[in-house]
């Protein structure tokens, strides 16, 4: 059934998620302005990574910054570089962090670190559950937003004391910022005052800012040099990584300026979303460019609903549905450049049509 409702929506002409399909042509476009004669990084050297590395630890309000092929292996090297300084193979993530539920227990099996789930899966990490902690960590890591459940995100005030009650502490805060570029308009803070609260920082770049790969770790010069040693050690210190770095800087300069434009439209399709039948959103007003769609109808007949849709409007929604244990089913939405595309008219004929075809099937 999934690759029913993912053919049908291939074949839509508007698709109201994302910056576009992953095609070669991101690459191609990244490289359409560089000068062929543009000299490649050498094993994590040479003036091309480290512009681009001098560049984000400045927009981050860091000391220094590395770039790592991946946030796997970017995240999993911060928490061992914190946990072997402190003496203590303990830390402290939500139940849904990354590191716990798609990274094949990597942090476990590779560096024998062992993590204490804080919260319950369905809400965020709050200052009570750290002091309400009896054991010691070496490090706690927040994901800002806490993309499994819906891309919410804390009061800033709350980050703000537990980042103050972690340096009392002598626990070190780490940021799992794969989506931090996106929150920056909710929070109205710039990312240097937002990492001001964190001793490390990973962001990605083949999320909202759409590049091909990638990610940048940052910190103070003395961990980020740290870093290195084991990135070597991962085998992630390639001969060059430039086709990563150049696709980076390129997204980054282009998209950086429209999280503010894409966190609006994203409210206003939470919008039309949460004025249908038997549909909700996660939050139910974003506070980033991505969350969540329940629906109280089952996938079964969700999926060829969707499909009809689909073929009757050109217009795409999803591609995938996951199966709820209520009876219902869900699927995470994100906005990017292709949003603004999709002429009005458009979205308003697909969301009327969607919320007809759904009270006929609630009665």
């Amino acid at each position: 059934m999934g690759e029913d409702l993912l053919e049908a929506f291939r074949k839509t002409k508007y698709k109201l998620g994302g910056n576009g399909p992953r095609t070669v042509q991101v690459l191609e476009e990244a490289f359409s302005e560089v000068d062929g004669g543009t000299e490649s990084d050498f094993y994590g050297k040479g003036k091309l990574i480290d512009d681009f590395q001098n560049k984000m630890a400045d927009f981050l309000g860091k000391e220094s910054a590395v770039f790592f092929p991946s946030g796997v292996m970017a995240q999993q090297i911060a928490l061992r570089i914190w946990c072997d300084r402190k003496g203590l193979q303990t830390v402290a993530y939500h139940p849904t962090c990354h590191l716990e539920i798609h990274e094949n227990d990597g942090l476990k099996e590779l560096h024998h670190i062992r993590p204490i789930l804080l919260a319950d899966k369905d809400r965020l990490i709050s200052l009570k559950d750290l002091e309400d902690l009896k054991e010691d960590i070496s490090c706690l890591l927040i994901e800002l937003p806490q993309r499994e459940i819906g891309g919410q995100l804390p009061d800033f005030h709350e980050l703000e004391k537990i980042s103050s009650y972690c340096r009392n502490k002598g626990i070190r805060l780490h940021l799992d910022g794969a989506r931090l570029f996106e929150v920056l308009p909710y929070y109205q803070k710039s990312a240097a005052e937002i990492c001001s609260l964190f001793d490390s920082v990973y962001v990605s770049f083949y999320k909202g800012i759409g590049a091909i790969a990638g990610a940048i770790l940052a910190g103070s010069t003395d961990f980020t040099e740290e870093s290195k040693v084991w990135k070597r050690r991962y085998g992630g210190d390639l001969i060059s990584l430039y086709p990563y770095i150049v696709s980076s800087n390129y997204y980054f300069d282009r998209r950086i300026g429209k999280m503010g434009q894409y966190y609006e439209e994203a409210k206003k399709f939470a919008g039309f979303y949460n004025s249908c039948h038997a549909v909700s959103t996660l939050p139910e007003v974003p506070v980033s460019n991505m969350f969540h769609v329940h629906f109280s109808v089952p996938l079964e007949k969700l999926e060829p609903l969707l499909i009809g849709v689909y073929q009757a409007t050109g217009v795409g929604l999803t591609g995938y549905l996951k199966s709820l244990g209520n009876g219902g089913c869900s699927f995470e939405t994100n906005i990017g450049d292709l949003y603004e595309d999709v002429p009005e008219e458009r979205k308003r004929e697909a969301f009327k049509l969607l919320d007809q075809k759904l009270s006929e099937i609630i009665g």
